[in-house]
C-alpha cells in the first residue's frame, strides 16, 4: 500500500508560481484545508486540485465566494449534475459580464479614435495657419 502524495506549501507555491502567502490566504478563505504535521502544513492531492481550480476560477474572473461554492459542491455526493449546472450558470453569468465589458471597451475605444482625429485635425490646422502667416 502506497502513501498518498503530499505537498508542502513551498512546492505548491513554486508549481503554481504564487507566493506561500497567497496559499495561506486561500486557506483563510476556506478554499484549502491542509492537514498539519506539527506546525507544518501538509497538502493532499485534493488540496492541490482545489488550488489549481481556484486559480483557474480566479483567471476566469470568478469571486472567491463563487469559487468556494463550486468547490464545496464537489466534496459531497458523487452526483455531479448539480455541480455542473451551477458551474454552467456561473460561467454564463461571467460570459455575459465580459461581453458587456467588451462592448463598453469598444465604445470607449471609438470615442478615443474620434478624439485623436479631432486633435490631429486641430494640430494640422494650426500648422497650416502658421505656414500661411510666415509666407506673408
Amino acid at each position: 500500500m502506497t502513501a498518498e502524495r503530499t505537498y508542502t506549501i513551498t512546492e505548491l507555491a513554486r508549481e503554481f508560481a504564487i507566493t506561500p502567502r497567497a496559499i495561506r490566504f486561500y486557506e483563510d478563505q476556506g478554499l484549502l484545508t491542509p492537514d498539519r504535521a506539527g506546525r507544518t502544513r501538509v497538502y493532499s492531492r485534493a488540496d492541490r486540485t482545489r488550488l489549481k481550480l481556484s486559480l483557474r476560477g480566479k483567471r476566469l474572473g470568478l469571486t472567491l465566494a463563487e469559487i468556494k461554492q463550486i468547490l464545496d459542491m464537489y466534496g459531497g455526493a458523487n452526483n455531479t449534475e448539480p455541480q455542473l449546472d451551477r458551474f454552467l450558470k456561473v460561467l454564463g453569468e461571467r460570459r455575459a459580464a465580459l461581453a458587456q465589458q467588451l462592448e463598453d471597451i469598444e465604445v470607449v475605444l471609438g470615442e478615443i479614435d474620434m478624439l485623436e482625429r479631432q486633435c490631429r485635425e486641430l494640430l494640422n490646422n494650426r500648422t497650416s495657419d502658421k505656414s500661411e502667416n510666415q509666407g506673408m
